[in-house]
Formats: structure tokens, C-alpha cells, sequence
């Protein structure tokens, strides 16, 4: 198949007289402005991504797929519940808990944090915060001794001065009346262990129980808090929690991972948004530079262009040979931008030189997630922006009178 004769045109305009050589200057610059918009916006959407994940992954590590709880306080009957959850197609394990909120108190220092009494055989099966302990083990929150063991977030340790092996007093707001009046309810616990699961909010104010203390401490007689829920799909977890509450029904409810964090993934789904119309104002930028290199390229091949018309070039074909010039400014800022973008997601995901401090951002590198579907969207934005920047020079070369460039030839 033979290609029109304006491909040939609009490729051979992409190569000026060398008295013009600064046209093709602004070609140049016209594609490198293509290049650098599309390199910086799947460059950072890439690392958006990567935060977003990390962040996910993070919660996750925490937090179960699926929290199931009741609307009269607590679960009587758990052990029947777990029966009809772990029924329902793509659940793959789920544990009971108990929470609560309490003081710490070690020495002179004391800090609020929530307390979670577990089933340390269960939990791990649900989240995953426990399984990689900095130090200690989850088995010994089995271990039946006096004071019993309690595991901590490693900011908990730092505020609190504490150290494994330490013992730290738990003050429930919750008093008791005693003989010269209300008394706070007090027990002694020893850390035997600390965990990292990579967020302050965590690390600072959540502390594990054995289940049968928690239930103890806080006086709820064989019942618990809720239950926790893991999925095989983490996006179906809407779906499962549903079925879950029809499942159940009253007064028992469901809650997945995206609704107890909602304020949270709503805001970094807008930031995307908001910075993928932000750096797409680089790739318009660019087309303005198209726009131009177009314009100047109009005005100097005026006397081919009036050639072109006499030989019986229809003012369509004029238009297609500028649109085609501009097009292929377009596509080869967007492949080059696309490729560099693609190294530099690589680079930064390998090598890891861009350094954070993690005290802040609890992170100690930029994160990076390359989706092959954000490529796509950014290449082919670039490219239609490229595009529609030509309709107006090729409209302005179609309309050039061909009797003016020839008056004095």
C-alpha cells in the first residue's frame, strides 16, 4: 500500500533550509517539550501509585480485610458466627478480638493507646503486623505468667522509655467503686515483644493482648469485640462484607478496609487527580511550542504551499500535510517520553537513589508502581493534545491565497 504523498511532504517539512535552521530548532524544542510533559507525568503518577500501594499494603499489614461486629457491644457467640463467615465463598480466615481503650504508664511517662486482645494462633492467619516482630515472639502471649506479656509498637517503646522484658502498668477509664470511692481499674503487664508496621498512628498507640486477659481486663464474659476478616481478593471486599450482614443479619454489620479508611483513599485518589491535570499543563505548553513551530513553518513554505495548490493540491490535502508534521512531533515527544519515564520509574524503583527521612514519611525511599494502564492514558492525552494543536496552522495553511506567494515569481 502506498502512503499519500503529504506523509512524504509533512516528513521532508520536519527538515529545513539550512537559512531557516532555527525552525527546525523549534522542532526539536517542540519535541522535547512533548517529551519532558509525558516523562514527569507518568513519572510521578508512578510514584503516586507507589505511595498509594505502600500505604494500602501498610494498613493492611494492621488491619483485617473485613471487621465484623454487632450493635449490642459485643459477640456472644462467636465461635457460631465464624462458622457461617468461613461459608462464604472468598473468605480465607477470620478471628475473634477484643479492643479497648486504656492509659500506659511506665515510671513518670504514660500515653492513651488502644489494646487488642487476640487469639495469637488466629491472628496471624487475619493480618500480618505480628508475623515479623523486632523482637519477641508471638508465642508468648500464650504463655500463662505472672505479670502477663503484652506486645507494643516500637514509638510506644520510645515515648514510654520502655525496654523488652520491661513492666508497664494498664489503666482501664473505666473505675470501680472501692471503700474510699472510685478506684481505676490497674493491671501489670510485661513487653514481651515490640513490632514496626511502618505507620506513627500504629507504632505510637497499639498494644496486643492475649484474648482471654483482654476479656478479663474490660469484663466482657465469654463474649468479644468483633471479628476479623480476610479475603482472597482485597477489591471484593465491599461485596464479602455485604453478603456477610445478609448472611447474618441484625444487629450484626460489616465493615471492609475501604470504608474504615475511606477520608484517607479519597484523598489520594483527588491528589492523583488533581496532579495528573496539573502536569498535563506541561504537555499543553509543549503544544504551544507545536502551534508555533507550525505557524513559522506555514509562513516559510508559503511559495511551495501556492505551488502545491497550483499543481492541483486540494486545500485538504494542505491541511493533512501540516496536521501529519504536527502529529509526528507528537508522537515522537510521546515516545520518547514514555520510554525515559519507563527508565526512570526503573531506576528509581531499583536503585533507590532519591532518599527520604523516614522519622517523616516513614519511608526511606520514593515508592514506585509502574501500570502499564496509566502509560497508556498519559500517551495517548499527549498525542491528542499534539493533535488538536495543529487544526488551527493546517486551517491557516489550507486558506493561504496561492496567487500571493507567485504575484512576483
Amino acid at each position: 500500500m502506498r502512503l499519500p504523498y503529504q506523509f512524504f511532504i509533512a516528513i521532508r517539512y520536519l527538515r529545513s533550509k539550512k537559512r531557516f535552521r532555527g525552525i527546525s530548532i523549534n522542532t526539536i524544542i517542540s519535541i522535547a517539550g512533548v517529551a519532558l510533559g509525558v516523562m514527569t507525568l507518568v513519572t510521578v503518577i508512578s510514584v503516586m501509585d507507589g505511595f498509594h500501594e505502600d500505604l494500602r499494603n501498610k494498613i493492611l499489614g494492621v488491619n483485617a480485610h473485613i471487621v465484623v461486629q454487632s450493635y449490642e457491644g459485643t459477640i456472644k457467640d462467636a465461635d457460631s458466627i465464624r462458622g457461617v463467615i468461613g461459608g462464604i465463598p472468598g473468605v480465607v480466615a477470620s478471628s475473634p478480638f477484643v479492643v479497648g481503650q486504656v492509659m500506659l504508664r511506665h515510671g513518670q511517662r504514660a500515653q492513651g493507646v488502644v489494646i487488642k486482645g487476640i487469639e495469637p494462633d488466629m491472628e496471624t492467619y487475619t493480618t500480618d503486623v505480628l508475623r515479623h516482630l523486632k523482637e519477641g515472639r508471638l508465642d508468648n502471649l500464650k504463655m500463662d505468667s505472672t505479670p502477663p506479656g503484652i506486645i507494643v509498637g516500637i514509638e510506644l517503646m520510645r515515648n514510654l522509655g520502655l525496654f523488652y522484658g520491661d513492666e508497664v502498668d494498664v489503666l482501664s477509664p473505666v473505675s470501680e467503686i472501692g471503700p474510699l470511692g472510685m478506684i481505676p481499674r490497674m493491671r501489670k503487664y510485661r513487653v514481651v515483644g515490640y513490632f514496626e508496621a511502618g505507620m506513627y498512628e500504629y507504632d505510637s498507640s497499639l498494644a496486643f493482648i492475649n484474648i482471654h486477659n483482654a476479656q478479663s481486663f474490660f469484663r466482657i464474659k465469654e463474649g468479644v469485640s468483633g471479628l476479623e476478616v480476610k479475603v482472597d481478593d482485597i477489591y471484593r471486599a465491599g461485596e464479602i462484607a455485604k453478603e456477610i450482614e445478609r448472611r447474618l443479619g441484625p444487629p450484626y454489620y460489616a465493615r471492609d478496609w475501604i470504608q474504615m479508611n475511606r477520608n484517607l483513599f479519597s484523598a489520594l485518589k483527588l491528589e492523583k487527580i488533581v496532579m495528573f491535570i496539573i502536569l498535563t499543563l506541561i504537555i499543553l505548553v509543549a503544544s504551544f511550542n507545536i502551534i508555533s513551530n507550525l505557524i513559522m513553518i506555514v509562513i516559510e513554505k508559503s511559495r511551495e504551499i501556492a505551488i502545491l495548490r497550483a499543481m492541483g493540491a486540494t486545500a485538504r490535502g494542505i491541511m493533512v500535510i501540516f496536521m501529519i508534521h504536527g502529529l509526528v512531533i507528537g508522537v515522537v515527544g510521546t515516545v520518547i517520553g514514555t520510554v525515559s519515564g519507563y527508565i526512570l520509574c526503573q531506576l528509581l524503583k531499583t536503585y533507590r537513589f532519591i532518599s527520604l527521612p523516614p522519622d517523616i514519611y516513614y519511608l526511606s525511599y520514593l515508592p514506585v508502581r509502574i501500570d502499564p494502564f496509566n502509560f497508556l492514558i498519559v500517551s495517548v492525552s499527549a498525542v491528542l493534545i499534539s493533535f488538536i494543536a495543529t487544526i488551527y496552522p493546517s486551517r491557516l495553511a489550507s486558506r493561504l491565497d496561492p496567487v500571493e506567494p507567485l504575484r512576483y515569481e
